[in-house]
C-alpha cells in the first residue's frame, strides 16, 4: 500500500525548544507498499497586501505574565495564555494574548478600529464569525488602517471593506497547515 503525506506542520510539546513535523493529510492508495512515497510539503506565499511576518512561536505564558513586545499589530504569533476565546463576533476588544492561542488553533482574527465609530464596517464583517468555523471579528483600537485579518504569521491590512479579499484570506489560510496546532477546534 502507498502512504502519501500531504502537507506538513509543525508542532510544539509544551515547553520544548524542539519542533517536530506532522502530517496534515495522510491518503493510502491501493498501490503495492513497494512504491515509494511520496512527500508533499505546503506553505502559503503571502497574497497582494499580505505580509509574511517571522513567527515569535508558540509559548504559553501565566495569565497576565509580561512578556517581550509583539513584531506587528495585532500580534500573528508568539505569547499567549493557556486558554484562547470562543469563536465568533465581539462588541469589546479581546487581548493578543488569548487571540494569539486562536491563531495557534488556525484561526483567523478580523479586526476593526474606527475611532469615530463604523457600524456600517462592523455589519459587514460579524457575519464572517458566523459564517466560517474559526473566525474572531472584535474591534482593535489604534490600528494604523480601518481593517486588519490575522493568521499565524500572517497580516493583511486595509482601509476598505473588500469581500472578496477577506475571503480569500480566510480560505487560504484557516486551518493552514502553517499553524502549530491546525487540527484543534
Amino acid at each position: 500500500m502507498l502512504v502519501i503525506v500531504v502537507g506538513c506542520r509543525t508542532s510544539d510539546a509544551p515547553n520544548s525548544p524542539t519542533r517536530a513535523l506532522a502530517p496534515t493529510a495522510i491518503v493510502a492508495t491501493g498501490v503495492p507498499a513497494a512504491a515509494p512515497t511520496v512527500v508533499v510539503t505546503a506553505t502559503h506565499t503571502p497574497a497582494t497586501g499580505e505580509q509574511k511576518l517571522p513567527s515569535q512561536g508558540a509559548a504559553h505564558i501565566e495569565t497576565g505574565a509580561a512578556h517581550p513586545a509583539y513584531n506587528s499589530k495585532p500580534a500573528t504569533s508568539g505569547w499567549h495564555y493557556q486558554f484562547w476565546a470562543e469563536w465568533g463576533a465581539y462588541d469589546q476588544e479581546v487581548p493578543d494574548e488569548v487571540l494569539v492561542h486562536n491563531l495557534e488553533h488556525a484561526g483567523i482574527r478580523i479586526h476593526y478600529s474606527c475611532p469615530d465609530g463604523c457600524d456600517d464596517l462592523v455589519a459587514k464583517l460579524k457575519p464572517f464569525g458566523d459564517k466560517y468555523e474559526k473566525i474572531i471579528v472584535s474591534p482593535y483600537p489604534g490600528l494604523d488602517t480601518k481593517i486588519a485579518l490575522a493568521a499565524w504569521t500572517y497580516l493583511d491590512k486595509f482601509n476598505e471593506f473588500d469581500e472578496a479579499r477577506i475571503a480569500a484570506f480566510i480560505d487560504k489560510h484557516m486551518n493552514s497547515p502553517e499553524a502549530p496546532e491546525p487540527f484543534v477546534r
